[in-house]
C-alpha cells in the first residue's frame, strides 16, 4: 500500500467538480444537526432534509449546520443547491485525503484541516478530515463520522453570557479551529510524556523493546506532523486573507491561532529531535557494551598468551628438559603461571584497562 498518496484507478480522468467520495466510509448514515443562535435566542435541532435549514438561515442569526458523513453525493448536491455553492466546493469536501488548506470562492470560504483526538479506550490517535464552509450568516461543518472535539464549543454557545454568542460565523470558525489546534497540543503532550518516560527506560535498560517503542513513536509523530505542518500553512494564509466574510476584529483571533499552531509545530519538531537523540543514545550504549565485552575478551586472551607459552614449552617432546624429572616441577610451573596472571591483572588494573 502506498504510504504518501492513495489514488484509486476509477478517480483518474474525473472532472474536479464530480461529487465522488474519496476516502474510507466511516458511517452508514448522514446526520444533519443545526445550532442557530444570537445574543438572546438559541435553537438546536436535527434535520431530516437539507432544505429545513432555510427557516434558520433566513433569520438574522448565526446558523451552524454540522454534517456527519461525506459519502452521500445526493445530499452534497442538495447542500450546493440550497446555499448556491459551486459543486467544486463540495467535491473538495468529499476528498478526505486532501491537504489542509483554505480557498476563497465567490460566495464562500472553504477551510479543510485534520481533526485529531485520543481514543480513551485504546489510546490510539484518531484523525479525520474536517471541512468548514463559511457563507455569510451560515457556517457548514463536514465530518467523516459522528463524534468530534466540538462539545466544549457547543457548551459555550448554550451559555448566553459567553462571548461566542455575540460573535458571527467568522468567530465561530475561529472557535472551532482553536479547539482543533488545542487537541493537537493535547495529543502531542500525551505522546511527549511517553517519549520522556522512554528516555528514562533507555538509560536504565536499553533493549530491543525500547528500540521498537522508539520506532513506533517516530511513526506516530511523523503521522501527526503530516497533519500539523499543512495546518500551519493554512492558518497563516487564513490570518492574512482579505475577505468580506471575515470581520476585521476576528483577524486578531486568527493571530492567536498562528501562535498555537506554531507551538504545535515546534513541539512536534522538538520531540522528533528527542527521538533521534534517543536512537543515537541506544546505538551508543549498545556499542559501549559491545566494547566492554570485547575489552574483557581481549584481556582474557592476553593473560592466557604467556600461560599458553609456558605450557607449550613443557608440552614439547624433547627427552632432555632440566625440570622435567624434578619432584616439584609441576607445582612450580603452576605457581609461575599464577604469578604471571596476577601480575598482568594488576598491570591492567593500574592502567585502568579493567
Amino acid at each position: 500500500m502506498p504510504r504518501f498518496i492513495k489514488k484509486k484507478k476509477q478517480e483518474i480522468g474525473l472532472s474536479p467538480d464530480d461529487l465522488l467520495f474519496r476516502g474510507k466510509k466511516k458511517t452508514n448514515e448522514v446526520v444533519l444537526r443545526i445550532i442557530d443562535f444570537d445574543e438572546n435566542t438559541l435553537e438546536e435541532d436535527a434535520l431530516k432534509i437539507v432544505k429545513e435549514v432555510l427557516k434558520y438561515s433566513e433569520k438574522d442569526t448565526v446558523t451552524w449546520l454540522n454534517v456527519d458523513g461525506l459519502h452521500n453525493a445526493a445530499i452534497m448536491r442538495e447542500i450546493a443547491e440550497t446555499f448556491d455553492l459551486d459543486t467544486l466546493v463540495l467535491a473538495e469536501v468529499m476528498h478526505t485525503q486532501a491537504r489542509p488548506r483554505v480557498i476563497e470562492y465567490d460566495n464562500c470560504i472553504l477551510i479543510t484541516i485534520k481533526m485529531m483526538q485520543q481514543n480513551e479506550n485504546s489510546g490510539q490517535i484518531v484523525v479525520e478530515n474536517l471541512s468548514l464552509i463559511l457563507t455569510g450568516s451560515v457556517l457548514i461543518s463536514f465530518q467523516e463520522k459522528k463524534g468530534d472535539v466540538f462539545e466544549p464549543v457547543r457548551e459555550r454557545i448554550r451559555k448566553q453570557k459567553k462571548r461566542i454568542r455575540h460573535g458571527g460565523t467568522d468567530y465561530l470558525v475561529f472557535a472551532l479551529l482553536d479547539i482543533v489546534i488545542d487537541n493537537y497540543l493535547y495529543v502531542l503532550s500525551v505522546l511527549g510524556e511517553k517519549i520522556e518516560t522512554l528516555e528514562d527506560n533507555l538509560l536504565i535498560n536499553p533493549n530491543e523493546l525500547v528500540i521498537n517503542e522508539i520506532n513506533n513513536y517516530k511513526r506516530e509523530l511523523n503521522f501527526l506532523r503530516k497533519s500539523i505542518k499543512p495546518a500551519k500553512e493554512m492558518v497563516f494564509v487564513l490570518a492574512k486573507m482579505d475577505s468580506d466574510l471575515i470581520n476585521e476584529s476576528t483577524y486578531v483571533h486568527f493571530k492567536e491561532l498562528e501562535d498555537n499552531i506554531s507551538q504545535a509545530s515546534e513541539v512536534s519538531d522538538s520531540y522528533r529531535e528527542i527521538l533521534s537523540d534517543q536512537l543515537n543514545i541506544y546505538h551508543t550504549t549498545i556499542s559501549s557494551k559491545l566494547n566492554d565485552v570485547m575489552k574483557f575478551l581481549t584481556v582474557f586472551s592476553v593473560i592466557f598468551i604467556p600461560l599458553t607459552f609456558i605450557a607449550g614449552i613443557y608440552g614439547t617432546n624433547f627427552d632432555v628438559l632440566p625440570e622435567l624429572h624434578y619432584q616439584y616441577s609441576y607445582f612450580i610451573m603452576l605457581g609461575v603461571m599464577v604469578v604471571v596472571a596476577i601480575g598482568m591483572l594488576f598491570y591492567f588494573k593500574r592502567n585502568k584497562w579493567l
